[in-house]
């Protein structure tokens, strides 16, 4: 990933950093006597990934929880199947969690609290849809909080009631503010999946996390949105030696009063943990049907948002003016147009080098990519999200909309350096399955999602390093192999080059080193 030095033999680490790369005889007489000799055996090897847009510590969360994804759930009744399990071997009393539903596939649709109290009465249960911004609960989690038929809607959220004005279960983006038992308040900033948890159990679970993230390459992760509970747990991970990657955290908006009061902006911090850029919403969750559309999608789909047009605009300002980058949560072309006017506010003042992010970038119309390029916006990319809900995508918004999402190719040609990310939790958090939906652009059932859109595997293995370093304003350190940087390395167990674009999404790492230390290699 080194425009100056393409492609090469080998590679050396000495003392944390890339020593020597080029032919293999030079490298070895560099590396002198006595050095551990790795032979990658033909193997593909590139600098470890970069995930600018992973919820590290929430992913943690999910791996000892209910695993609700598709297409193991796959109905309601496979839900209420899951959860009974999970309340079988679980003391009464106690919270039930569950990750991953994606109703959009469910026959019959959204499931409600009734469904979910046929699997227990006797367990508060919460079950996250696979966007982070809406869940589902049972009758004793509302009770437990108090909650009753008439309940107010918060701004940036809503409770969904059925015909006869009751409570279903379902709660939209910022009402699970109000739903959960949660360690902090961030209002209107997002949704609320900050759940109160020991701090000690959370770090336990991070520290466990590690190997997954570390089997398949990634050596740096960004976590999109940190509160206090976060930057808790991974500073007291920090502190230990324990903190699995190289983590920047990205402090939600609600912060930055806080945040202001003390001088503090990114980039601050060292290279294990660092602040980076403030993050922001505009609308609501593309997957769960609250993105906003200049035209409603899907079943009547209007949109949401999570703060008024002028709103956005002056918290993005003031970020910008208190010196942090600043990344916007937008879906919907109506609400990226929002977005645009909050990042122009933004770029005024923030200098030469402002490097706006837009936050996942579903659907920009291809004279707002225009806007974007002159105003240096990186968009961040799921294009994991195209394989998993493709279909349903083609289905809620058509042809012409759905073939469009996240235009990276047009990004491309446009002069913007569109990055790759997993969004973790809800998509999976392996590179090169993101990788090969970004070269591939199919959907799970295999059709088409914006083929024209697809870009080289070069590109995607940019987007992932070296432009992700980027994104992160860590170019000068990581995201290449290059003399000098920090030694993180990842062999892929394939030579990616050769392999068609279908098999690309089973590799992982055969070996990865952060910091010129092998962190994980074969059994």
């Amino acid at each position: 990933m080194d425009p100056a030095n393409p492609a090469a033999e080998a590679v050396a680490a000495r003392d944390g950093r890339i020593l020597a790369v080029g032919r293999e005889q030079d490298v070895l007489a560099a590396a002198g006597p006595g050095a551990e000799v790795v032979d990658a055996g033909g193997r593909s090897v590139v600098p470890g990934f970069i995930d600018p847009h992973n919820h590290l510590l929430s992913t943690a969360e999910t791996l000892v929880a209910v695993d609700a994804r598709y297409p193991a759930v796959g109905s309601a009744a496979d839900l209420v199947a899951a959860v009974a399990a999970e309340a079988a071997r679980t003391p009464a009393g106690q919270w039930i969690r569950a990750y991953g539903m994606d109703d959009a596939k469910f026959p019959g649709g959204r499931p409600t609290r009734r469904q979910l109290d046929e699997a227990t009465t006797d367990h508060p249960v919460i079950v996250y849809h696979v966007s982070g911004h809406h869940a589902v609960v049972n009758s004793a989690a509302l009770a437990w909080r108090g909650i009753g038929e008439d309940v107010a809607d918060p701004a940036g959220g809503s409770f969904v009631r059925d015909e006869g004005g009751r409570l279903t279960g379902m709660v939209l983006d910022s009402a699970m503010e109000l739903l959960l038992p949660v360690a902090v308040d961030i209002g209107c900033h997002g949704p609320n999946f900050h759940v109160d948890l020991p701090q000690e159990q959370l770090r336990s679970w991070l520290e466990m996390a590690g190997d997954t993230y570390l089997r398949a390459g990634v050596t740096t992760v960004c976590d999109p949105q940190v509160s206090r509970r976060e930057l808790l747990v991974y500073r007291s991970a920090w502190k230990a030696g324990t903190l699995p990657v190289r983590t920047v955290v990205m402090p939600l908006s609600h912060m930055l009063d806080e945040l202001s009061s003390i001088g503090l902006a990114g980039p601050f911090g060292d290279d294990r943990l660092r602040f980076g850029a403030m993050k922001f919403y505009c609308d609501g969750t593309l997957l769960g049907g609250t993105a906003m559309f200049e035209e409603p999608y899907g079943e009547g789909f209007t949109g949401s948002l999570y703060h008024r047009p002028d709103e956005l605009t002056d918290l993005v300002r003031r970020a910008a003016a208190a010196g942090w980058q600043i990344g916007i949560h937008t879906q919907g072309d109506r609400a990226m147009g929002y977005s645009l006017d909050a990042v122009k506010a933004a770029v005024a003042v923030s200098g030469d080098d402002a490097r706006p992010r837009i936050e996942h970038c579903g659907h920009p119309t291809p004279a707002q990519v225009r806007d974007f390029a002159a105003l240096g916006v990186i968009p961040v990319n799921q294009p994991n999200f195209l394989h998993d809900s493709g279909t349903d995508f083609v289905r809620r918004l058509g042809d012409k909309r759905a073939h469009r999402l996240q235009p990276m190719r047009e990004e491309i040609d446009a002069g913007l350096r569109p990055v790759l990310s997993s969004d973790s939790f809800v998509s999976s958090l392996r590179p090169m399955e993101t990788v090969a939906n970004a070269v591939r652009r199919r959907t799970r059932e295999g059709g088409p999602i914006g083929a024209e859109q697809a870009i080289t595997l070069e590109e995607a293995l940019r987007a992932h390093t070296l432009d992700a370093a980027y994104a992160l304003r860590m170019e000068d350190r990581i995201g290449s192999l290059t003399p000098g940087k920090l030694a993180d390395v990842a062999v892929l167990d394939a030579d990616v080059r050769s392999l068609p674009a279908e098999a690309l999404a089973g590799v992982d790492a055969w070996l990865t080193m952060l910091d010129g230390r092998v962190v994980h290699r074969p059994a």
